[in-house]
């Protein structure tokens, strides 16, 4: 074996590697771009889950906005209050920060309560599923379809399907809206943390319609809406709504529902436990 030819071998491997490292560290010298202390000092503070619930392209991009002043700095969902007061520290204003925002599923159409089209054994995701004839694998084309494309992008462990729907843990939910986005049905809502009754249907159709594809589904009945003290619930399309801004919370329309889909959801966990 000739050792002079590995060893020019050698030679000429760190020759070439000293040769390009030095015209990295050139490149890197020449295209540096200075990055403003408030953003790094910005970028410490967040949460570092990149889910996007600030609206921005992951932490980097919303710290690089609220340095520029581009951006509020309470966006950070998954940080919270704490958060949004460091980052408002950082830049010298007031964090004002709102109140807490997370995702509800407004579906009770669960396994045994809606009626299924067919039994869907493809992929398990929601949009395959919506190939099967554009609607999903039940007969409510308003339904939740439970294959959990919402519960794989959520990155907080907040939302889980149980029973065929899926179902959010306030407590874990940050209100990215992750699951909205990737949501084929878009029935995903964003509700405020403190408003507890919460109705649990999106299905338009018809009562008659209603009550032979879901056991669970708001056939319009009217009685929400005519017996609720502070006057509100709405029945539109058939659907009852609720004004966040006029609940009082009572529960009165949880007791009278016929269908059982107004729920109070701390007093359903409080039972639960």
């Amino acid at each position: 074996m000739d050792f002079s030819l590995i060893l020019i071998a050698i030679a000429v491997l760190g020759a070439m590697g000293a040769i390009f490292g030095a015209i990295l560290a050139f490149a890197a010298k020449i295209f540096y771009v200075e990055v403003d202390p408030k953003q790094e000092a910005i970028r410490a503070c967040l949460a570092g889950a990149n889910c996007g619930g600030c609206g921005y392209p992951g932490c980097d991009g919303y710290a690089a906005a609220v340095a520029k002043g581009e951006a509020p700095t309470n966006r950070c969902v998954a940080g919270g209050a704490e958060t949004a007061a460091k980052v408002a520290e950082i830049m010298g204003v007031n964090a004002g920060v709102g109140e807490k925002m997370i995702a509800y599923v407004p579906c009770s159409g669960g396994d045994g309560v809606a009626v299924k089209r067919f039994n869907y054994k493809g992929p398990k995701d929601c949009q395959a599923a919506m190939l099967f004839g554009g609607k999903s694998n039940k007969e409510c084309s308003f339904a939740c379809i439970g294959l959990g494309n919402c519960e794989r992008a959520c990155k907080f462990d907040a939302m889980h399907v149980v029973g065929g729907v899926a179902k959010v843990d306030r407590e874990k939910c940050v209100g990215c809206m992750a699951c909205a986005e990737v949501c084929p049905k878009k029935i995903i809502q964003q509700v405020p943390y403190s408003q507890t009754v919460l109705q649990g249907c999106r299905n338009m159709d018809k009562g008659a319609v209603t009550r032979k594809i879901c056991d669970a589904g708001c056939i319009g009945c009217m009685k929400c809406q005519r017996e609720c003290p502070a006057e509100a619930i709405k029945v539109e399309n058939g659907l009852a709504q609720i004004d966040y801004d006029k609940c009082v919370q009572c529960g009165h329309c949880v007791d009278i529902c016929p269908r059982g889909i107004l729920h109070d959801q701390v007093a359903k966990l409080k039972k639960a436990e």
